[in-house]
C-alpha cells in the first residue's frame, strides 16, 4: 500500500510540473539610467545649488500563457533594490499585478502595488509632468502635487472588448478602507480615441474618497496630433475637493518636433493653479533626445516660476544630461 502511495505521488507531482511547464513562459527585460542634475536658485550664488549624480536600475519579469477556457494569464514584477521606502535588504519587490484576459471579454488587472486607476493612466501632463522635477526640492513647497484620484496598491482595472475601431474604454475601483479609518471605495472611468491617422483624443474622471473629510473628484481631458515630424499636445487636469481652498487646475501644452527618425526637441509648458495660492505657478521645458540600439541620450533644462505660490518667489532652474539604456 505504501508504494501505491508513493507511485501515485509521483505520478501527480509530475503531472503538476508538467503543467506548470506548458502554461507559458517567464521573460526578463531592464533599464538603466546614469544622470547629472543641477539645481540653481536665481540671484542667490550658489545658495541651494544641488549638483548630484544619480542612477536608477530595475528588472522586469513578465510571463503568463493561454489556458484550456480560452483566457490569457500574465504577471508582472520589478524588481527595484530599495524600493517602497524601504532599506536595500528589505522589499525588492516593486510594482506587481495579475491580469486575466480574452479578446471577447477584455482584460482585468489586479495591482498589488504601483497600480493606476482609469483617470490617473492618463493625466500625465502634456509636458511631462515638470513639477514633479521641483516637488520639495531647492526650496520648494511640498503642497505643489497635483492629486490624482486613487491608484496604487490593490487596485482592480478592467480594461472593455474593443467594440468600435479606435475606441478604448476602461474603468477602476478601488476598495479603500484598508489603509485610511473611515476611507470609501474609489472609482474612476475613461476612454481614448484614435480613429483619426496622427489624433489622439482622452477623456478621464475619477474619486479619491480615501480621506472622509477632503474628498476629490478629478477630470482629465488629453490630446494629441501629429503632422510629420510634429507633434502638438494638450492636457488639462482638474481636481475639486470637498475641502474649503484645496480645488486644483493643472493646464499643459508641448510642441515636439523629430529631427530625425531618432533624435527630436520638444518644448513644454504646465500652470498649475491652487486655490491657496496668491500667484500660479509656471513650469517650462526644452529638452533634446537621441536614440540609438536601446541606448537614449537626453539633455534639457527646465524653470520654476513663482512655485511656491508667491509673487517674490524666484525662480528655480534644473538642468540634466542622462544615458539610459533598455536591454
Amino acid at each position: 500500500m505504501n508504494n501505491l502511495k508513493k507511485v501515485g505521488l509521483s505520478a501527480l507531482a509530475a503531472s503538476l510540473v508538467s503543467l506548470s511547464a506548458q502554461a507559458g513562459e517567464l521573460t526578463v527585460s531592464g533599464a538603466a539610467s546614469m544622470t547629472y542634475e543641477n539645481y540653481t536658485v536665481a540671484a542667490t550664488a550658489d545658495v541651494h545649488n544641488n549638483k548630484t549624480f544619480t542612477q536608477a536600475n530595475n528588472i522586469y519579469f513578465t510571463g503568463g500563457g493561454e489556458l484550456d477556457n480560452g483566457l490569457s494569464v500574465s504577471v508582472s514584477f520589478e524588481l527595484d533594490d530599495g524600493s517602497n521606502g524601504s532599506t536595500a535588504s528589505t522589499s525588492v519587490w516593486d510594482n506587481h499585478s495579475v491580469t486575466v484576459s480574452s479578446d471577447s471579454l477584455g482584460s482585468l488587472t489586479l495591482a498589488g502595488h504601483g497600480g493606476s486607476s482609469a483617470q490617473s493612466a492618463i493625466d500625465t501632463t502634456a509636458a511631462g509632468d515638470i513639477f514633479d522635477n521641483f516637488d520639495a526640492t531647492a526650496g520648494i513647497a511640498a503642497t505643489e502635487v497635483f492629486n490624482s484620484s486613487k491608484a496604487g496598491n490593490n487596485i482592480m482595472l478592467y480594461t472593455l472588448p474593443s467594440i468600435v475601431d479606435g475606441l478604448s474604454a476602461s474603468v477602476s475601483y478601488q476598495a479603500g478602507g484598508n489603509t485610511n479609518a473611515g476611507g470609501k471605495s474609489s472609482t474612476a472611468y475613461a476612454a481614448t480615441y484614435t480613429g483619426f491617422e496622427g489624433l489622439t483624443l482622452s477623456y478621464g474622471k475619477g474619486e479619491d474618497n480615501s480621506t472622509p473629510s477632503n474628498q476629490r473628484d478629478v477630470t482629465t481631458i488629453a490630446a494629441s496630433y501629429s503632422y510629420g515630424p510634429v507633434t502638438v499636445a494638450y492636457t488639462t487636469s482638474e481636481n475639486d475637493a470637498t475641502t474649503a481652498n484645496t480645488d486644483q487646475e493643472l493646464d499643459s501644452y508641448a510642441i515636439t518636433y523629430s529631427i530625425t527618425e531618432n533624435m527630436s526637441v520638444k518644448y513644454g509648458n504646465e500652470t498649475f493653479k491652487n486655490d491657496a495660492d496668491a500667484v500660479d505657478p509656471e513650469y517650462t521645458s526644452i529638452s533634446a533626445s537621441y536614440t540609438s540600439g536601446g541606448m537614449t541620450v537626453s539633455v534639457g533644462q527646465q524653470t520654476a516660476e513663482n512655485a511656491d505660490g508667491n509673487a517674490n518667489d524666484k525662480d528655480v532652474d534644473y538642468t540634466w544630461l542622462g544615458l539610459s539604456f533598455a536591454f
